[in-house]
């Protein structure tokens, strides 16, 4: 075969195999719709002028997502940890650190509908979910305070007019086993049940060096149950009741010296070593002033809700109420670095119990016509009564037992709010709405200095600790969005959002309560016991479009942020004592872009990406008042990161093999402690998930085998005061299958 002929052979087979791919492309299925409530009314994703991720119920199932901190890594600029004191958000470069009772997250985390305050009641279990929508930005005006990074918001399955179910089973790894079932029941035509079961355990990933028999954090031993009532009450109205319940019992030891992952932190300069996974996972710290005892957690959540709908014909009323329950007691040993050179151990009691009761009333027109609106009432509270004990702190000066008492914490928050929009020709619309925020917050309760666990008048001290405030603020947003074609919707939006201030621990010189005065060993100058509002102005533009007759999809996002008074919070010592301080910091700068989408290739290849680009830094900051960290980057927001993943389908005689394989790589980020000017950077790494699964034709059940993190990295997720620092989770395998009736 001569040269001229090979070649003729070669643009042959080439062009039979482009027309291939392209007779395979069109016979692609497009992209379905997910229809979102991001703007609290149904709407198509593709036109809800927002930026936001949409992970469905049946992609949790398959990727083995089941509770937050899984779902991160699938997700463009953002981050959800696990902290040693609950879940950490971080969206976009805004965070926060101060997870007492008395201080709130940047992110709104929501179930069904209902705003859940606590970080430590945020780590629950995900189950039978429909989809969890995950807006990023300021979603001030429709979702409230303490929404300055966005919101992630979780939404059940609702009971449905037919009789379904499924079952699943797992095993993997570190003796993972994980089972749950769901069944749905129409009991007549006006009524539908449906119940929801799911029981999780596996071992600690942790190993202990200390020479102890304890076993130690990182493990999971939980169950929740969830039963769901939805009734017709005629043609114009709805009832939907929830009521769910979790438990929650396993080792609270899930913290590492930050020595496992860096060298030079006692000099103030942190540098990352090289380490195996397992000898990161590590906890050889032997402690010079006590014995360990097992370390242990139990946390019980109780949710109820009702949601009310009823056509009043030119509006839709919708009634959500919700009372939640969280109680917690742990155990927790501490590696607490007293100072650059020396470290000991504390042994940290805890028990708390939280309330919460929220309403909102909501009124919202009904679509069709040029102008829609909404518009309602919110009211929150909740109740913390926590009990706090520090022991084995005398070699830092302090009496055997150091016990906190907060009898009790309140927070109370109301806002009148409302957003309209106006189709001012047939592709533009122009959108405004203002929330106004009245919130409260007071606590009050006691420090002691004891000899014992008991508090003798006679040989022992206590303080006294209270703060209270009231922050009004009222956050609005301004949009314009814009059909360039059927399928590319284009929009701009100007909209701030705000955390609400708060006090520090301690109290003001001449006050008393509960019987205390205010001594020195609490006072507290009244300018440092109380910090301002966090807030936050931003200004994006974004593109939504579906193209290649809908078989691809692109999701883009530009966006810059006017970050003022950051709330940044870290233990310092006042009165020979550690308290817990929240300072202001200053100013902060974020410019970013996102890309995100799904192409489906052919019949059988479907791919995902995820692409950002984000400048998250101070600018203007001093941290100890005499150096500037203007410049320095925020906490986890690496400048790159790329998401990529590839679904395949190999249609074979017995059934289909379906093969998934997903990676994401980021550039280097930092951790901080800005109390110690500690800069902890943390290398750019990737991790890659795998996944097959095999789907017999007309069969009820799959069985599929998963590995995540095949690269087997791990790495500190936080590192806070003490130099306790928390890690990943290392390379896990597993092995599911699904029953559906």
């Amino acid at each position: 075969m001569n040269k001229q002929h090979q070649v003729r052979t070669n643009l042959t087979l080439l062009a039979a195999a482009l027309a291939s791919i392209a007779w395979s492309a069109a016979q692609a299925q497009s992209i379905p719709e997910v229809i979102v409530t991001a703007q609290r009314t149904a709407a198509p994703e593709s036109k809800t002028p927002v930026a936001m991720s949409v992970l469905g119920g049946e992609e949790l199932n398959k990727l083995g997502l089941d509770d937050p901190m899984a779902i991160g890594d699938r997700l463009p600029n953002t981050y959800l940890e696990y902290g040693n004191d609950g879940l950490r958000i971080t969206i976009r470069g805004v965070s926060n650190a101060d997870n007492t009772e008395k201080g709130d997250p940047s992110a709104a985390f929501m179930v069904d509908g209902v705003y859940v305050a606590r970080p430590q009641s945020q780590t629950v279990s995900f189950f039978d979910v429909d989809r969890i929508e995950v807006l990023r930005g300021p979603q001030g005006t429709l979702y409230g305070r303490n929404t300055t990074a966005g919101v992630v918001h979780v939404i059940s399955k609702a009971p449905t007019p037919y009789f379904e179910g499924e079952a699943h089973a797992e095993a993997g790894t570190y003796n993972s086993r994980k089972l749950g079932a769901t069944v749905n029941v129409p009991v007549n035509g006006a009524l539908a049940l449906r119940a929801a079961v799911a029981s999780n355990q596996r071992d600690s990933f942790l190993r202990n060096g200390q020479g102890t028999p304890w076993h130690l954090g990182m493990e999971r031993d939980d169950w929740a149950a969830r039963l769901s009532a939805k009734l017709n009450l005629g043609k114009d109205g709805g009832l939907l009741l929830r009521y769910e319940r979790q438990q929650n019992d396993a080792s609270n030891d899930d913290s590492l010296p930050d020595t496992n992952f860096y060298r030079g932190a006692a000099q103030g300069n942190p540098v990352w070593i090289d380490a195996p996974a397992a000898q990161r996972l590590t906890n050889a710290f032997i402690a010079p002033n006590m014995q360990p005892e097992q370390g242990y957690t139990h946390k019980t959540m109780s949710a109820l809700s009702a949601e009310l709908s009823w056509d009043l014909g030119l509006v839709t009323a919708t009634y959500l109420g919700a009372h939640r329950d969280f109680s917690s007691t742990y155990l927790y040993n501490y590696y607490y670095r007293v100072v650059p050179t020396f470290a000991i151990g504390l042994r940290h009691d805890f028990s708390g119990d939280y309330n919460q009761d929220s309403h909102e009333l909501r009124f919202a027109t009904k679509a069709g016509g040029r102008l829609s609106a909404q518009g309602g009432l919110y009211w929150f509270r909740e109740d913390a009564n926590n009990h706090y004990v520090y022991r084995d702190m005398e070699p830092i000066g302090l009496t055997p037992y150091y016990v906190w008492d907060i009898v009790p914490s309140v927070s109370r928050s109301r806002a009148v709010f409302g957003q309209a929009t106006y189709a001012v020709s047939d592709g533009l619309r122009l959108t405004a709405g203002a929330r106004v925020n009245q919130d409260g917050k007071s606590r009050v309760g006691t420090t002691s200095y004891q000899q014992a666990r008991s508090f003798n008048a006679a040989t022992d001290l206590r303080a006294l600790v209270h703060g209270e405030l009231s922050t009004h603020k009222t956050t609005w947003r301004l949009g314009a969005d814009y059909d360039l074609a059927p399928s590319t919707l284009l929009y701009g939006a100007v909209a701030t959002g705000f955390k609400a201030g708060g006090f520090n621990d301690g109290c003001v010189a001449g006050e008393e309560q509960l019987g205390v005065r205010c001594n020195a060993l609490s006072q507290v100058p009244a300018a440092d016991l109380v910090y301002a509002p966090e807030t936050v102005t931003s200004w994006e533009a974004g593109l939504k479009t579906r193209f290649w007759q809908k078989r691809a999809s692109l999701n883009l996002a530009a966006f810059h942020y006017d970050y003022r008074n950051l709330q940044l919070s870290a233990v310092a010592f006042h009165g020979g004592s550690p308290v817990y301080v929240t300072s202001n910091a200053g100013q902060a700068v974020v410019n970013g872009l996102e890309a995100e989408g799904q192409v489906r290739l052919t019949p059988r290849d479907r791919i995902d990406y995820a692409l950002t680009f984000t400048d998250a830094h101070y600018a203007r900051y001093s941290p100890d008042g005499v150096h500037s960290w203007a410049g320095v980057k925020l906490d986890r927001t690496p400048t790159r990161t790329l998401s990529l993943g590839w679904e395949h389908r190999f249609d074979l005689s017995g059934g289909a093999l379906v093969a998934g394989l997903h990676t994401r790589a980021g550039s280097r980020s930092l951790l901080t402690v800005p109390t110690q000017a500690l800069r902890y950077w943390v290398p750019g790494h990737t991790e890659s998930d795998l996944r097959l699964a095999w789907e017999p034709p007309g069969a009820p059940w799959t069985l599929q085998a998963r590995v995540r993190n095949l690269e087997n990295a791990v790495r500190p997720t936080t590192v806070n005061s003490f130099g306790m620092a928390l890690p990943s989770a290392p390379r896990t395998a597993d092995l599911r299958f699904d029953y559906r009736f």
